[in-house]
């Protein structure tokens, strides 16, 4: 079962998604959103017009990110030891983490599948960064490591879309990383139940068909149960909070020449059972 948010005409609105098209859910429900949908704990009931015909065919809705209104963005950075690896050899010094690296991005950063990203006019160094995304379904604060999946409501692909030179203006990566549609989520949020493991799903990004980044989420440094647990800290998780996990290897800046994303590619980040996230890049 494959949850989406879409926009159809001036309406948003959020379904299950299906080969032929888009069950719409909001009308079935009387639930405006799919954020909406995780807080009032309804996913179970929602299985049960998994198999109707879709109101809105294949083609016709623009995906929105599958949460389009989350409260917090979390992002882990240098979660995957050759990552780290990289990125020292570039010549930044990244020490090996005692905690998790932690940044936020902002709601208006993320498009949705098969929506362009904007390369900003300032800069050339549009990297991608390929990631599983972590969707909160049960808030919470203080939530141990042995409990921190039973909040997991599901699991997207993510791109972390980075403005290198901007990133890398001050020690602080905010601004590199929180540029108007810069980064993507979706297509669709894969309900946790029908992911038997998390940390062993293969991990693909391809620009232009060409693949940069192969990894699998097994390398994480952090693993999900304790990023849950580490954030919930701070301050109480809600439903729809994102936590974008990391990104493997291969990143644009770190290879000899550079690769940075430009207008006219596509980008296409691949997790197993999870999804295909597919992007084109504009200006």
């Amino acid at each position: 079962m494959r949850f989406v948010s879409f926009q159809l005409g001036e309406r948003q609105s959020y379904g299950l998604l299906t080969p032929d098209g888009i069950v719409d859910l909001a009308p079935r429900l009387r639930i405006p959103s799919l954020r909406a949908l995780l807080a009032a704990g309804k996913v179970a009931e929602a299985r049960r017009f998994a198999g109707e015909q879709p109101d809105i065919p294949a083609g016709r809705a623009q995906f929105l990110p599958v949460i389009p209104d989350p409260q917090h963005i979390f992002c882990i950075g240098t979660n995957y030891l050759q990552h780290l690896e990289e990125v020292q050899k570039s010549g930044i010094a990244r020490p090996y983490p005692k905690h998790p690296p932690l940044f936020i991005r902002y709601p208006e950063t993320l498009v949705g599948h098969d929506r362009p990203l904007i390369k900003p006019r300032v800069s050339s160094a549009f990297d991608y960064e390929a990631e599983l995304a972590v969707i909160i379904g049960t808030g919470g604060r203080d939530i141990t490591e042995e409990r921190a999946l039973d909040h997991v409501a599901g699991y997207a692909c993510f791109n972390d879309g980075s403005i290198r030179d901007w990133q890398f203006h001050t020690t602080q990566v905010t601004p590199g990383k929180n540029f108007a549609a810069t980064g993507s989520c979706g297509p669709a949020m894969v309900p946790a139940d029908e992911i038997a493991d998390p940390h062993n799903l293969a991990i693909t990004l391809r620009l232009n068909g060409r693949a940069l980044q192969n990894s699998n989420t097994r390398e994480m440094l952090f693993k999900i149960p304790a990023l849950i647990a580490y954030l919930s800290t701070l301050l109480p998780l809600q439903p729809g909070d994102i936590i974008a996990t990391g990104t493997p290897d291969g990143v644009g800046f770190s290879r000899t020449p550079p690769i940075f994303m430009k207008p006219g590619d596509v980008c296409e980040i691949e997790i197993e059972r999870v999804g295909l996230l597919r992007n084109p890049v504009s200006e």
